[in-house]
Formats: structure tokens, C-alpha cells, sequence
């Protein structure tokens, strides 16, 4: 006898289907984001295009709407899915952390290209100091929720060094742009010089972040180098 459709049946498969369709929905906030961090790392942020977005992400410009009223508000969400938004877990890794200053400034190094360098969000980084000026709203947001955290703890970790005499005393403000400007130079040279330049194009990540944590050690050592005068702490 031919196989007929109860009505459970059919029931149950509109029911599988609603359910599909709540798990796509549930998805899509996911996928623009990702979409959108592609395109702002590899056009900038002025020249991608909302439709671009959402054609990328197989949605259309009204349902991405849906969920970012705005281009600026979709780059916000992009900053705080991969950077911002983890401040808090990472604060609290400083917390726990119970080994030597350091080794949580490797640990620190090491973690920013696993979950930052090595990634799209790397470009970030890039895009801002390229197109910060054209938009000034956008470069407030990021000095609020990127910079001013991000070297904040920096700082918190220099501070932890010299209180536990690992490091010397320092200029607590200038230490952590010793620290951060190497990395921004990682970054930009993977987004933008390293594409053209052969001694940038075969820099090996993890080589570069070795050298800069020896000379971070080297100059931050509680020992001053022959010659110098160890500072006492400041924070203008």
C-alpha cells in the first residue's frame, strides 16, 4: 500500500522545519559579523558596503538591518565579537595567573597573535590607523572599548613586575607603548607592507615575538644596564 502522511506527520516536519529556521536565525547575527570583518580588513571601512555584507553573509540588506541599524553600529559589533568584548575574560586570566611577571608578559605576547595576530582581527588594528581621522565617532569608540583597556592591562602587568621587584622601576605610561608598538608593527606589516616588501613578507611571527620579549626582559630587568640610572615609577 502506498505510504500516507498522518497528520503527526506532517505536524512533526513543521515543526523540524521551524526549527531549522530558528537555528538560522539564531546563526545569522554570527555570520554578518564574520562577513563583515572580512570585507572591513580587506576594503576598509568606508569603502565596504552594507549590500556587500549581507550578500556575503546570503542575507538581504533588510535583515542585516534587522540586526545593525547602522554600518558604524556593524563595525562596533565586529570591534567588540573579536577584541573588546574579551577584556573581561582576560582581566580575569591576569587574576589567576600565579607564575612570574615575566612569564605572564610571554604568556601576554603569545596570547595576543593566537587570538588577535594570527586572525582577521589583526586588520583591525590596521583599518583604524588608516581611516581613524575620516571618522572620528568610530576612533572615540575604539580608544574607549580597544585602547584604553588594552593598555590598562598592559600597565597592570608592568605594575606587578616592579611591586614584585622583577622589573625595575619604570615610566609605567612609555613601558606599555614598548610593549604594544612591536605588536602593532607585526600587524600592520601582515596587512599591508608584508604583501610587498620580501624581508617583511618572510618575517616568522613567533621568531619576531621572541626577540621582542628578550629585549623586553633585557631593558625591564630589575637590574638597570651598565651605565644607567633606574627611574622611579610614574603614572601622568
Amino acid at each position: 500500500m502506498p505510504h500516507t502522511h498522518s497528520h503527526s506527520d506532517t505536524a512533526d516536519a513543521a515543526q523540524d522545519e521551524h526549527a531549522r529556521r530558528e537555528r538560522r536565525k539564531d546563526a545569522r547575527p554570527g555570520e554578518l559579523l564574520a562577513a563583515a570583518l572580512d570585507l572591513f580588513v580587506e576594503k576598509g571601512f568606508a569603502a565596504t558596503r552594507v549590500e556587500e555584507v549581507a550578500h556575503r553573509a546570503g542575507v538581504s540588506k533588510g535583515t542585516l538591518f534587522l540586526y545593525f541599524p547602522s554600518k558604524e553600529e556593524l563595525f562596533k559589533a565586529v570591534v567588540r565579537e573579536n577584541i573588546s568584548g574579551r577584556f573581561a575574560e582576560w582581566n580575569e586570566e591576569f587574576e589567576r595567573f600565579d607564575g612570574s611577571t615575566p612569564a605572564m608578559l610571554q604568556y601576554c605576547l603569545n596570547s595576543w597573535w593566537d587570538r588577535i595576530g594570527a586572525t582577521k582581527a589583526s586588520g583591525i588594528p590596521k583599518l583604524m590607523m588608516s581611516e581613524a581621522q575620516n571618522f572620528p565617532e568610530l576612533a572615540a569608540f575604539y580608544q574607549h572599548e580597544v585602547m584604553r583597556p588594552g593598555t590598562a592591562l598592559i600597565e597592570r602587568i608592568l605594575q606587578r613586575g616592579v611591586a614584585r621587584g622583577e622589573f625595575r622601576p619604570m615610566n609605567y605610561k612609555y613601558g606599555v607603548f614598548m610593549v604594544l608598538a612591536p605588536l602593532l608593527f607585526l600587524a600592520m606589516s601582515k596587512h599591508s607592507l608584508g604583501a610587498c616588501c620580501d624581508n617583511l613578507a618572510s618575517l616568522v611571527p613567533e621568531e619576531y615575538l621572541a626577540t621582542h620579549f628578550e629585549t623586553l626582559i633585557s631593558g625591564f630587568g630589575a637590574s638597570p644596564a651598565p651605565g644607567t640610572t633606574a627611574m622611579e615609577p610614574t603614572n601622568p
